[in-house]
């Protein structure tokens, strides 16, 4: 009988799912991707080889495994195309093995114009810290009910018809409202249609293909892209991505039946990262050598896979956690980068927050509150030694091992995996999402 598996990331993305989801495709025939775009980073080491994912599935790299893109995923066909030509340069066979849902709405050069005009024409803190790809504008035109998706590339004629009224919608408010650049109809139409030719052999029905394969008995990993609190219902609005990151939209974004999805692995590190604006109550110094903060920075080497931009870096926050334990409903917890708070004297733990007169200890919802949240923090020892590469829980140090019982603990939900490292085999496993 089939088990199939969600991972997602349960903080504000950079969580290490990429790894993750490499590490248990072992157990698996396939990998889907449901939402977001090319906006996600995932990164994989396999002996000397670094993988930058940002479209294809994590799953690509090990040989014999289906990858599918459902129909939650927003799709530039040119970008997808160029990481399909590197991966190739490395001998991995993509073209084969990837699939592509019909129903995927299509990122188009006017999609991206939008989004970095109208970030250029935010000030200071308004910014939202979009990586300026196109994919919120694209969900708009989604949701307006006048975007393109991949099947209509294939009918050329009314491709054409629909992309001519969109794009003069969008020119209209590039040039009259952001005083910026048109987009020339003709040379997008040309590039879509030679994208087009690329991908018609990898377009098939996701959802029916995932239907089979389950019927099959063949397991199936679903993997999030971004985090929990970069959700846009769930996230702190409006400093969020524009799709729905959590567990659920698993079932939405590849067209299966939630009594399909058996396991829900939250991936969080041992601290707390964000990338962009928007609120974070356990925020710590990065830039002053010799504190935790810069610490977290330069160990864990916390630039956006994606953007390059420094990644603001805290302490665990074990209130946000629960929320997004409850929102995802989380069968297990993946811990990763436990390694890089090796040597540190004592570790804080944020467990709740003072908001005005209150005591809270779950994360309120959206970011004005998040944003008037003071932290609540206990403290835990240290350990000296080191986790990195470490195999075997009882070889952790004992603090360390205390240390990941009381994350258990505040966040109610069980250490099934710790991530000590960045290849396949520097994982300590508890509870096997597939077993």
């Amino acid at each position: 009988m089939a088990k199939n598996v969600i991972v997602v990331g349960t903080q504000w993305g950079d969580e290490g799912k990429g790894k993750i989801v490499d590490w248990l495709t072992d157990h698996a025939q396939g990998v889907v991707r449901f939402q977001g775009g090319h906006n996600a980073g995932h990164t994989l080491v396999v002996g000397e080889q670094v993988y930058k994912l940002n479209l294809v599935p994590s799953g690509i790299v090990r040989e014999g495994i289906d990858c599918y893109i459902g129909n939650g995923v927003v799709l530039d066909i040119h970008h997808l195309i160029s990481e399909i030509a590197e991966l190739e340069k490395g001998g991995i066979d993509v073209r084969s093995r990837l699939k592509i849902s019909p129903g995927c709405p299509l990122i188009l050069p006017y999609h991206s114009a939008i989004d970095r005009a109208r970030e250029a024409a935010k000030a200071g803190d308004k910014k939202i810290g979009t990586t300026g790809k196109g994919i919120g504008p694209t969900y708009e035109d989604k949701v307006s009910r006048r975007g393109l998706r991949v099947y209509d590339l294939f009918h050329p004629e009314r491709f054409a018809e629909k992309l001519k009224e969109v794009l003069d919608y969008h020119n209209f408010v590039l040039t009259e409202y952001f005083k910026a650049e048109p987009v020339d109809f003709q040379t997008v139409y040309d590039q879509a249609m030679a994208d087009a030719e690329v991908i018609r052999p990898m377009v098939v029905d996701v959802s029916a293909a995932l239907y089979d394969a389950n019927k099959a008995g063949h397991n199936m990993l679903f993997e999030g892209a971004q985090g929990t609190l970069l959700d846009i219902d769930h996230g702190t609005y409006p400093f969020v991505t524009s799709s729905n990151c959590v567990a659920g939209q698993a079932a939405a974004g590849a067209g299966v039946g939630p009594g399909m999805l058996h396991y829900v692995l939250g991936i969080t590190k041992a601290y707390c990262t964000r990338v962009g604006g928007g609120p974070f109550p356990s925020e710590l110094d990065i830039d002053t050598e010799g504190t935790p903060g810069h610490q977290m920075f330069s160990v864990g080497k916390e630039f956006g896979t994606v953007t390059g931009r420094k990644r603001r870096c805290g302490w665990f926050d074990a209130a946000l956690l629960r929320r997004s334990a409850r929102i995802n409903g989380l069968t297990g917890l993946c811990i990763t980068k436990l390694d890089v708070l090796d040597g540190l004297k004592e570790i804080k733990i944020c467990t709740g927050y003072q908001l005005g007169d209150k005591v809270v200890d779950l994360l309120p919802i959206g970011a004005d509150d998040v944003a008037r949240c003071v932290p609540i923090y206990e403290t835990m020892p240290g350990w000296e030694g080191t986790t990195f590469r470490v195999k075997r829980w009882e070889d952790l140090p004992v603090n360390a091992q205390a240390y990941l019982k009381r994350l258990e603990a505040l966040c109610e939900v069980p250490v099934a995996i710790v991530s000590t490292g960045p290849e396949r085999d520097e994982t300590i496993l508890r509870q096997h999402p597939f077993k």
